[in-house]
């Protein structure tokens, strides 16, 4: 199919992308009221409006990054609605946010957090949308907001209720929310199983996440001591690299150090530079946040990748989502007084 014109609109969009030294600019404010008028001098002027209206300081600006996220990805649906195609591509990275705020929901229902505690945490740009979410939130437990997706027929309630019973026995939430990554990853890889050059795009970064998410679990498990056996039921199939043999080898090695090492030998030279105090302390959230910054630069890098493709709305996607990320690290820092020579270091520049 042609992707001419939603190229063309993506391009537009992206051309308003905050750049490096905007992004440096922010991390050069002084405060959260500096940086939020920042902010309100550009591209998210009308978010900030809106939320300031509501909220102040570091809750003014997480409400505005939402809605114009949610907003962003409305209108890529929106000039997309016409082709097949393209929609059926859009849907499957839309899909990932209905997974993530039924997560969320979950984790909010596991440790009582109250429902609006738990609403201003979601980020409704999937199918999923806030009325549905808000429903879920009324339930006032696990088990009720699975069967609401189940009387429903949402397509999420299979693999939950499926795996309930493992959770009602060890109250381990990675259960479900293993079963929902497995359904997720398995629903998203059939619908681009026909070879076409925007299939295997799609295809090819879908199995690349895959291999993250298990290469975090790997890490967790081998932290704390899990044994192959059990660990595998954390994981999920359709990786690229990483098989069930080579999987099961980093499983059964002592200590996260030698996972990194394994890993950097090979595949993820990057984590070489991981430091050494982070990995003896198995401070693995460090660890994490190099694996999060090589995926966004890959399927940001997509933006390179065939013009007259899907190629530019995948990089348009990580690039938006990238940027959120980089607003929101920011802002948090400045509410810790976080020193401004080592902000620049937390963020991803793509």
């Amino acid at each position: 199919m042609d992707y001419g014109y939603i190229n063309a609109r993506i391009r537009a969009m992206r051309s308003r992308l905050l750049s490096h030294r905007a992004l440096d600019d922010l991390i050069l404010k002084p405060d959260l009221e500096s940086l939020i008028a920042d902010l309100e001098n550009g591209p998210y002027r009308e978010d900030i409006i809106e939320a300031k209206g509501r909220l102040s300081g570091i809750l003014c600006i997480e409400s505005a990054l939402r809605q114009n996220f949610i907003k962003t990805f409305r209108k890529i649906q929106d000039f997309s609605r016409g082709e097949k195609e393209a929609k059926q591509y859009v849907a499957i990275f839309l899909h990932r946010w209905d997974v993530q705020n039924i997560k969320t929901i979950l984790r909010g229902k596991n440790i009582h957090a109250t429902a609006e505690e738990i609403l201003d945490c979601l980020v409704p740009a999937g199918e999923l949308d806030e009325v549905t979410l808000k429903e879920l939130l009324k339930q006032p437990d696990i088990k009720a907001v699975i069967d609401l997706l189940a009387t429903w027929q949402i397509r999420y309630a299979k693999p939950l209720t499926e795996s309930f019973l493992g959770f009602a026995k060890s109250r381990d939430l990675a259960i479900l929310e293993c079963a929902l990554d497995r359904y997720y990853y398995a629903d998203a890889l059939a619908t681009v199983r026909d070879p076409t050059y925007n299939n295997n795009l799609i295809r090819n970064l879908l199995s690349l996440e895959v291999d993250v998410v298990n290469v975090r679990t790997v890490l967790r498990m081998v932290r704390d001591h899990v044994g192959p056996a059990d660990a595998q039921r954390y994981l999920i199939g359709g990786g690229k690299e990483f098989n069930e043999e080579t999987i099961a080898l980093l499983l059964s090695l002592p200590t996260i150090g030698d996972v990194v090492k394994k890993l950097a030998a090979k595949q993820y030279r990057f984590l070489a530079g991981v430091p050494e105090t982070a990995i003896r302390t198995q401070k693995i959230s460090v660890i994490e946040k190099e694996l999060e910054r090589f995926l966004i630069k890959k399927g940001a890098g997509a933006f390179l990748l065939d013009p007259l493709s899907v190629a530019s709305v995948i990089g348009y996607f990580w690039a938006k989502y990238n940027e959120i990320t980089n607003i929101r690290i920011i802002s948090r820092c400045k509410t810790a007084d976080f020193p401004v020579e080592n902000l620049k270091e937390e963020l991803v520049y793509v």
